[in-house]
């Protein structure tokens, strides 16, 4: 089959076409042939690699996979020929966190592209409990564009952040995939919300997705502006995944015993805060990866009725990866990336 691989980390030029051999499902596994992969910026993370990437090489990217089952292994009950989703995390479930529906904390849990190959490539062997149900009414693009990014942003918004109806959220970055994901899901759970861009453009587009309040972050004190849109009370809550010193600045948006919620830092991992900011205005810090199989089951029934939109920016054929990684990199995309094989 074909595929995009990676031989060593680096820029996007390290990123190379290869024949590999087809795989053959194992027991309980099932093929999906790939018909789109969604990129997110856990592909940039892991090309460009660090001390938490000890991959075994030539190694898949890509976690977001929409496509057909292929083939089914030994014990596998799925239809050849149907229509699937695969959520992108692997977990043992034996485990405590797996058994009790969390299996997004199992200590073996891998995701996709990450720590096990993924989605760069005409087909993939996955566990059949993998699988989910397709949303019928999108092309294949856009249903890979429905996993990561609303599974993570459903976790952030539900379990983490509570997010209520009647409260106010800001969402950093509403271009990203995040960031499109966590605006409509706090608009579903009743919220208000402020979404920050760095483009009149990308503004208008948060607005058609429901954001109330936009900042262009580039022209604006986007901390003062959120507290003067709350009367300077501050937002009930911050979904937050771009670190650096976006996350100080988000304590200083927060209201006394709001929450922050963070799931990356693509601006940096050691911001520079005050620890009054947490501990005297009981301010919650919370860290968010992920989220579990049936969170995902639950945003997929949102997507499939319609009341939660996959945007995708741009598809681009597979052997264009590292075009497609160069828009993310620059980012130019508002929403999702896709490549079909």
């Amino acid at each position: 089959m074909k595929a995009i691989v990676l031989r060593g980390h680096g820029g996007p030029e390290v990123l190379e076409a290869a024949e590999l051999p087809l795989p053959e499902p194992g027991p309980g596994q099932v093929r999906v042939r790939i018909a789109a992969v969604a990129l997110n910026h856990m592909d940039l993370w892991v090309r460009k690699g660090g001390p938490a990437f000890k991959l075994h090489f030539p190694h898949l990217l890509g976690c977001d996979i929409a496509g057909t089952v292929d083939a089914v292994g030994a014990g596998a009950t799925a239809t050849v020929g149907a229509k699937v989703v695969v959520q992108p995390g692997l977990s043992c479930g034996r485990c405590e966190p797996c058994l009790s529906g969390h299996d997004n904390l199992c200590r073996f849990y891998k995701i996709l592209g990450e720590h096990a190959n993924g989605g760069y490539c005409e087909a993939i062997c996955v566990p059949e409990v993998n699988l989910a149900p397709y949303p019928e009414r999108l092309s294949f693009p856009e249903a890979a564009a429905s996993l990561l990014t609303n599974l993570t942003a459903w976790q952030m918004i539900v379990h983490k952040a509570r997010v209520a109806p009647g409260d106010t959220v800001l969402v950093h970055g509403a271009g990203s995939g995040i960031g499109v994901a966590a605006i409509q899901i706090a608009k579903l759970h009743g919220a208000r919300v402020i979404a920050t861009a760095s483009t009149e453009e990308k503004l208008r587009r948060a607005t058609e997705l429901g954001a109330d309040v936009v900042i262009n972050y580039t022209t604006t004190d986007w901390v003062a502006e959120c507290r003067a849109q709350t009367g300077k009370r501050g937002v009930d809550a911050v979904i937050e995944h771009v670190g650096g010193e976006v996350f100080a600045g988000s304590l200083r948006a927060v209201r006394a015993g709001g929450r922050i919620v963070t799931c990356g830092a693509t601006a940096g991992f050691h911001p520079q805060i005050d620890l009054r900011h947490i501990f005297f205005r009981q301010v919650e810090v919370l860290g968010s990866t992920m989220g579990s199989k049936a969170d995902l089951l639950a945003v997929l029934g949102h997507v499939a009725a319609g009341r939660i939109e996959p945007v995708v920016h741009t598809v681009l054929p597979l052997a264009r990866a590292a075009d497609a990684h160069r828009i993310l990199e620059d980012r130019a995309a508002f929403g999702k990336v896709v490549l079909e094989p």
